[in-house]
């Protein structure tokens, strides 16, 4: 399986008419733009829009989708994305002979050529002023960022331990939410850190290297985050469910940092930082406020 091969266009002689979607911000993409009555199946995870995906079959998560029923609903195309699921179920589906369109946009203008993309998977160009829309508001965002000082931040995705012992998974720069935030003059004061492996190494408790896989992913400590001296703390719902527990428990561990100083820690929808696509216009809207240049 050649992962760049299922990344390219996939050249169908005409438009899909059933359409399985692996990749919640696909799916709610697909119907911003228009093409929701070609979606014939969705994972557990795809919540946008409501409504219209009611009666749709559902198929597991993106990691564990049932590929027999998948199958059995006999789509001419899957949207599938090279983080979210994995290549076991995208080996299975393309042994059964359906193409796979394979997405996994780093940065935000690769999660908008994706979306121009997709008006070639269906062959035609009437979304266009949609993604042009969205490319327009990108463009102020970025332009009204430009001349401020930058806003160095720490945004953790996972948790683990309490008190003292707690740790945080977060991202370096080669992510889609390192690229989006820096949209608003973010900084992420973890870009260049790399995971290792084992934890102990990763936390900076003895040596170790760097991890194998992944490496976007590091964990760290209080220690270090506190030296990274962050201005501002970015706590998302998702992929880990930061609440105002969390939050406090978060002021708590970082009242040392100039965020924890001056209270700047905020809960976030974390689809707006994750979630690629026609999602993007409501980050453009709503994550500016987080910034200091957007006050």
């Amino acid at each position: 399986m050649n992962l760049e091969d299922l990344k390219r266009v996939p050249d169908l002689a005409e438009p899909p008419k059933r359409v399985v979607s692996l990749v919640p911000s696909m799916t709610e993409s697909l119907f911003a733009l228009g093409f929701g009555p070609s979606v014939v199946g969705i994972t557990d995870y795809c919540i946008y829009p409501e409504a219209p995906l009611a009666g749709l079959p559902r198929l597991g998560g993106t990691k564990n989708p049932d590929i027999s029923r998948l199958l059995a609903l006999r789509p001419d195309l899957v949207m599938a994305n090279q983080e979210e699921n994995t290549p076991v179920a995208i080996e299975a589906i393309l042994a059964a002979g359906v193409p796979v369109w394979l997405t996994f946009p780093l940065t935000v203008d690769e999660a908008i050529d994706d979306l121009r993309k997709l008006l070639a998977v269906y062959h035609t160009d009437k979304p266009a002023l949609h993604i042009n829309s969205l490319q327009m508001a990108l463009d102020w965002a970025r332009a009204a960022a430009v001349d401020q000082p930058p806003t160095p931040y720490f945004c953790p995705i996972w948790q683990q331990g309490e008190d003292m012992d707690t740790w945080w998974m977060t991202f370096n720069r080669h992510t889609y939410m390192d690229s989006l935030l820096a949209v608003f003059g973010g900084q992420n004061i973890f870009a260049e850190r790399e995971r290792r492996e084992p934890l102990a190494a990763d936390l900076g408790q003895e040596s170790g290297p760097p991890a194998k896989g992944d490496r976007r992913y590091p964990r760290v400590g209080q220690a270090e985050v506190i030296a990274a001296e962050p201005q501002l703390v970015i706590l998302p719902s998702e992929p880990f469910v930061f609440t105002a527990e969390h939050l406090q428990s978060v002021r708590n561990l970082l009242a040392f940092t100039p965020a924890g100083k001056s209270g700047r820690l905020r809960l976030v929808d974390g689809s707006l930082l994750t979630w690629p696509g026609v999602r993007l216009g409501k980050a453009l809207q709503e994550l500016p406020a987080l910034f200091p240049t957007f006050e």
